[in-house]
């Protein structure tokens, strides 16, 4: 009688923990937050340096996303938060022309990169959850700046590469903290050390090793900040890059002045991808360098013959001719190699390549109150992000490229 006694309490004590537990849960608001490392590619996360992300990812969900084309960042963070392909959400390089808008060329965190023009091909994630009524914020992310169709997160900031993990984390916490108005429903977080380490010192040094190590840092600290807020439980972590990296070898350049007299196009980007249009009157000579010949590293298309696969070329923004380069190798020019940047000099890393390779595979985790533990989901599409978001949301979601039937998979 005693052994039955001891037995009912404790099963009547488990169930009052988890009837509080619960109702803890029922209380807290849901929160979705999609963090950004910008770089970090998929076999990052088996290194042995990220604990907290392998925690997340263990009692989650986790898999390889394939970057939509091209592997660039400021393409693949607009397709995660639109669901759309950079041909398709209109933002079709890290650099870019419009006729229609004229003036300078678009450039990243350039003079012209706030006009919403450049961004209105598609919506953002956080513009639907804003205008079901409920509340989003932004600590940084590629379109967050700028109002499209006059609607921007609640909350965001303008753009500061130098400003400190802690205090970026710090900062959601003190959105997620305000009391007025509706609570907090979504927000992204940037942080941009895999790519920046990644670019400068290659994918397998020790300075990528230490940017891996400071991301995992700042990963526990946003996890404690919700534990010791009680949100943690009612928090849905989704965990994305934007593309991996490749060793970049410093001697691995293709000099376009080799293969055409510059003055014959209008070069628009080089590296990875390069792309351009004829000048007036040279297009013969231009596609009969360019086109139906095997280049030295690269492949070169007529847009509208680029593969099927990379769903790229209808965009008007894109130029007339788009070169692909072999993975670990850049296009550059005669100038350029004379005064060489900052990633041109050495040995280093470099993304945009065919989004097929498996080093330019991104990370994905999931994590939180919709997300099964122990998923391992098979390697999937960027797009496929927007509509998972919004399914643990709670949003209505815009027509997009992606859908549920991969990433389905990890939700409870």
């Amino acid at each position: 009688m005693l052994v039955r006694r001891v037995l009912s309490l404790v099963l009547a004590a488990g169930l009052a923990l988890s009837a509080g537990v619960a109702v803890a849960r029922e209380k807290a608001p849901h929160l979705t937050i999609l963090v950004s490392m910008d770089g970090f590619r998929a076999d990052y996360l088996d290194r042995g340096v990220t604990p907290n992300l392998k925690a997340l990812a263990d009692d989650g969900a986790r898999g390889s996303m394939r970057p939509s084309f091209p592997s660039l960042t400021y393409p693949n963070h607009y397709t995660l938060v639109t669901g759309k392909r950079p041909d398709r959400n209109g933002v079709v390089g890290n650099e870019m022309e419009d006729a229609v808008i004229g003036g300078p060329k678009f450039k990243m965190n350039g003079p012209n990169a706030n006009d919403p023009r450049w961004w209105n091909q598609a919506k953002p994630f956080w513009w639907s959850v804003e205008r079901q009524g409920k509340k989003a914020a932004a600590m940084f992310w590629p379109g967050s700046e700028v109002a499209i169709d006059g609607v921007r997160p609640t909350h965001w900031m303008k753009y500061d590469h130098d400003l400190a993990y802690d205090t970026r984390v710090d900062q959601v916490f003190a959105w997620m903290d305000q009391a007025d108005g509706p609570p907090l429903a979504f927000t992204t977080l940037y942080f941009d050390a895999a790519d920046t380490e990644g670019h400068h010192y290659g994918p397998s040094s020790p300075e990528l090793t230490a940017a891996l190590v400071e991301l995992d840092r700042n990963i526990g600290r946003l996890v404690d900040g919700l534990k010791a807020r009680g949100r943690f439980e009612n928090t849905d972590i989704v965990l994305v890059a934007d593309h991996g990296m490749a060793p970049l070898p410093a001697a691995n350049r293709i000099v376009l002045d080799d293969l055409i007299d510059l003055s014959k196009i209008h070069l628009v980007t080089r590296g990875a991808v390069t792309s351009f249009s004829p000048e007036l009157g040279q297009a013969k000579a231009v596609e009969a360098a360019f086109l139906g010949k095997t280049l030295p590293h690269m492949t070169c298309w007529k847009k509208a013959r680029i593969p099927a696969r990379f769903h790229y070329g209808r965009n008007p923004r894109v130029p007339a001719i788009v070169c692909l380069s072999e993975t670990g190798w850049y296009t550059t020019t005669a100038e350029a190699r004379k005064k060489p940047g900052k990633w041109d000099g050495r040995d280093g890393g470099a993304h945009g390549f065919d989004p097929y390779d498996p080093a330019m595979r991104a990370v994905f985790v999931a994590h939180g109150p919709s997300f099964k533990p122990g998923v391992v989901l098979p390697a999937f599409d960027n797009v496929d992000v927007y509509p998972l978001l919004a399914k643990v949301t709670g949003v209505k979601p815009e027509k997009v490229d992606g859908s549920l039937k991969v990433v389905g998979q990890a939700l409870r």
